[in-house]
């Protein structure tokens, strides 16, 4: 298979780990084994999520693929494991676990399994650092959290990164993570359904209004997932305010809509409706397929909408399901 999708939006959880008690504390994550092919990620004593061989064997991933004409996956780590809130030093021991064993679930599918690594967003110079040692191993980018305790991506550590990653040619996804809790969003997946578009929105408007696009490297590469959040359907009233209330919102150089063609979102919006307004928001270069594989409220078979999406030619179809993607993991 050499045209098939590229999924740039997957995940991976290993089948077992080290035991983090130490590094992490009473609420370190473990996996409940329940069989060869199902197990519970634990946090601590808390239930997480019942996951499936697919989080760790390529066969079963590479079957799947196949099934759905995907050709290649980007594996990115489940944001439960990012530990943010950890001194540097154990968060970097965490991410150093995490990475090698991303490695050894993708080597039976060298080419096709592509692992981006995590790294210990909040300590700076050990983020930078680890992202080295993970590309030098084998990682083919990187995936980071929508924000840091109360830091969001405009904070001066995080710009220093995302920096240093334009100037390593890294490629960064980013998944929302660590939504705010209350009894309001703690029924029906609301964290899920409502806090992760919101969060995905908040933190490209942090790039815009941030001034990080005006001021970092234009060769960063940076994608967005969940089709970035509530974005696009709010474009034009982020673009009324920074007019109307240019004394409040006016921190960025340009409006927000100045700023499409920077950055990338993925296509897993789940109808044709929003991926017309995402495209026509963000651009068609800009979309590439994802699928938020193996969970649940992802898109099985990967890229249907975007194979059944009547407005897109053949030509646009095939940049969201492969050109755009094969650009922005440097592969072309």
């Amino acid at each position: 298979m050499t045209e098939g999708i590229i999924d740039v939006h997957t995940h991976y959880v290993p089948s077992g780990w080290p035991d983090l008690t130490d590094t992490v504390g009473p609420d370190a994550p473990w996996l409940r084994v329940e069989s060869e092919s199902d197990a519970m990620i634990m946090l601590g004593s808390r239930e997480f999520r019942r996951i499936q061989a697919n989080c760790w064997d390529a066969g079963l991933r590479l079957a799947d693929m196949d099934a759905d004409g995907v050709d290649i996956q980007v594996v990115s780590p489940t944001p439960a494991f990012f530990h943010y809130g950890l001194p540097g030093p154990e968060a970097t021991a965490v991410s150093r676990i995490f990475n090698d064993l991303a490695l050894e679930i993708a080597a039976p599918a060298a080419g096709r399994l592509l692992p981006f690594c995590q790294v210990p967003l909040q300590e700076t110079d050990a983020a930078c650092r680890e992202v080295e040692r993970s590309v030098a191993n084998g990682h083919r980018g990187v995936e980071i959290g929508n924000h840091v305790g109360d830091l969001d991506l405009d904070s001066a550590g995080v710009v220093t990164f995302l920096q240093h990653c334009a100037s390593l040619d890294v490629p960064v996804f980013v998944h929302p993570w660590d939504m705010p809790s209350s009894p309001r969003v703690n029924r029906w997946m609301a964290q899920w359904l409502t806090g992760m578009p919101a969060e995905t929105h908040l933190s490209i408007l942090a790039l815009v209004l941030g001034g990080v696009f005006d001021n970092i490297d234009d060769r960063l590469r940076i994608c967005f997932a969940h089709g970035g959040g509530s974005f696009a359907f709010w474009l034009g009233r982020m673009e009324n305010a920074w007019h109307q209330r240019h004394d409040v919102i006016g921190t960025s150089e340009y409006p927000p809509s100045h700023y499409m063609g920077r950055f990338h979102v993925d296509s897993v919006v789940f109808d044709e409706r929003a991926l017309r307004l995402l495209v026509d928001t963000v651009g068609v270069n800009r979309v590439m397929v994802g699928s938020d594989y193996p969970y649940p409220l992802g898109e099985r078979p990967v890229g249907e909408v975007v194979r059944k999406s009547e407005f897109l030619s053949p030509a646009d179809s095939a940049k969201i399901t492969r050109g755009n993607a094969e650009r922005f993991l440097g592969l072309s």
